[in-house]
């Protein structure tokens, strides 16, 4: 039986995981890996550390699985968008990777924008504004800052393009990876000319740009893979979650509550918000794009509240006790704002609030108010979509909180639809097991891909009378937003 095997390169971790042509995962490892901070606003890490973590998980699943490499007909690999990494002629890192979350090239950003402007940058690439993490600003300030390194400079790539690149010895890369670079022209689907020259950046400096799905390439490199084993591109990890999901056609929206809230709303043609609240990006699909608004912070909020607060108590334990809590929390608000709100408004100097404590509020109170932030920011965004006439009706939960039926039931409950969960958690790994499924022959279609691979799970109906509690809580957790942050 032919097996597919994925990388998804993480902020912090490397995944790796194993999958059937029926959508099976049959292993899965993971290598984490520490940033490294080596001045205010700067994070980096060198690339070598990825490719380690990389061949550390390929070689874990095959002896724990025993599966003959040749049985691995293909290798599809995502990552997390805007982290830079500039490669010589050779082949070899120049300089440390620039982590998205780097900030370092604020005054680049402003360069960027007074030459170009919002609304021009909105236009071409699908992104609401000029932000320091953006490569084209890293790059720009590479130039201004590392002259004699930008000099050596032969490729710029993101890093799901340097592990194909390691994997392949192609330089190669997805249209639905790029739009955050800044330098993507969204609807013509090709570098943007102009954002190169402000660069001073040239198309040979790029990797050759590829459909989802699409084969790069043979492996080449000596990692224990059959070197027939194809390589295969993917979006960026947020759209191949959307693909693993099956959201897939307009009307349909992941939502992932991890550390971050982002969703993920297909539409059949590009929509500019006239305010610039909502980032525009390729889907997997041509012809398809995502509208992905998200906040900053939604799991990660919990998980500073389990490590400050919970007395040593793991997730499910605290959640089992918050299960115990009436729907609105007996009053209880949080706002979830602890790094900035980013949508359905900006506001980077937006704080966390707990409103309405009283005497009568036990730890479980908090909990289940934090999770009911989660669904009420969710509420808020997909509200911002509907009013902006895209249609939400199909919505499913992916992320480390789709676990957890009790917070699935408070998203139902809170958005008064159905809210479904699949059977496969690694919704990213799964995504891009059927695009490298599809784009190899493995499945004759992207669709029958889908068909074959995908699986729900199951679906929580919103019910009872928690729908009139969140209703009223909804609208106080907005009020307080527009009078705390306004």
């Amino acid at each position: 039986m032919s097996l597919i095997l994925t990388l998804d390169v993480g902020t912090t971790a490397l995944k790796g995981a194993l999958f059937d042509l029926d959508g099976r995962m049959l292993a899965v490892q993971a290598r984490e890996y520490a940033l490294e901070y080596p001045g205010p606003d700067q994070v980096e890490l060198d690339p070598e550390i990825y490719w380690e973590a990389a061949q550390a998980v390929i070689r874990e699943i095959l002896r724990e699985t025993g599966v003959a490499p040749d049985r691995i007909r293909a290798v599809g690999v995502t990552s997390q968008g805007e982290t830079l990494v500039v490669l010589d002629r050779q082949g070899r890192p120049v300089r440390k990777a620039i982590v998205w979350l780097d900030n370092r090239a604020k005054a680049e950003a402003e360069l960027i924008r007074e030459a170009f402007g919002r609304d021009e940058v909105y236009r071409v690439t699908g992104q609401q504004d000029i932000a320091p993490a953006w490569p084209a600003a890293k790059i720009l300030w590479m130039r201004r800052n590392e002259p004699d390194l930008f000099k050596r400079a032969a490729k710029f790539l993101m890093l799901e393009d340097y592990l194909v690149y390691r994997l392949t010895g192609r330089y190669a890369t997805d249209h639905a990876l790029n739009p955050s670079t800044l330098y993507y022209d969204l609807v013509q689907g090709c570098w943007w000319p102009e954002m190169l020259n402000f660069m001073g950046v040239s198309t040979a400096q790029l990797p050759d740009l590829l459909m989802s799905g699409e084969s790069v390439g043979c492996v080449t490199a000596d990692i224990g893979l059959d070197p027939k084993t194809r390589v295969t591109v993917a979006p960026i990890d947020q759209v191949a979650a959307a693909v693993g999901a099956g959201n897939c056609a307009p009307g349909m929206v992941t939502e992932t509550t991890g550390c971050a809230l982002a969703i993920c709303a297909t539409i059949d043609r590009p929509f500019y918000d006239p305010d610039r609240r909502i980032g525009l990006y390729r889907h997997a699909i041509p012809g398809l794009f995502i509208l992905m608004p998200w906040i900053p912070t939604a799991g990660m909020v919990l998980r500073w509240f389990r490590d400050e607060f919970g007395n040593g108590q793991d997730y499910a334990t605290l959640t089992e006790a918050a299960g115990g809590i009436p729907p609105g929390s007996e009053g209880l608000i949080v706002l979830p704002h602890f790094c900035g709100m980013n949508s359905p408004e900006v506001n980077p100097e937006a704080r966390g609030v707990f409103y309405g404590v009283t005497t009568a509020h036990h730890r479980a109170h908090f909990v289940r108010a934090i999770l009911e932030s989660t669904a009420f920011a969710l509420r808020d965004n997909l509200e911002l979509l509907e009013n902006c006439g895209i249609p939400c009706r199909d919505i499913t939960a992916l992320g480390g909180a789709s676990r957890s039926r009790l917070w699935r039931q408070i998203k139902a409950d809170v958005l008064e639809k159905p809210v479904h969960s699949m059977r496969c958690e690694e919704s990213t790994s799964l995504g891009t097991a059927v695009l490298a499924a599809a784009g190899t022959g493995l499945m004759a279609s992207l669709e029958d891909a889908i068909r074959a691979m995908v699986h729900p799970a199951e679906t929580v109906q919103p019910g009872g009378d928690a729908g009139k509690v969140y209703e009223a809580a909804f609208q106080k957790y907005r009020d307080l937003n527009r009078r705390i942050f306004s």
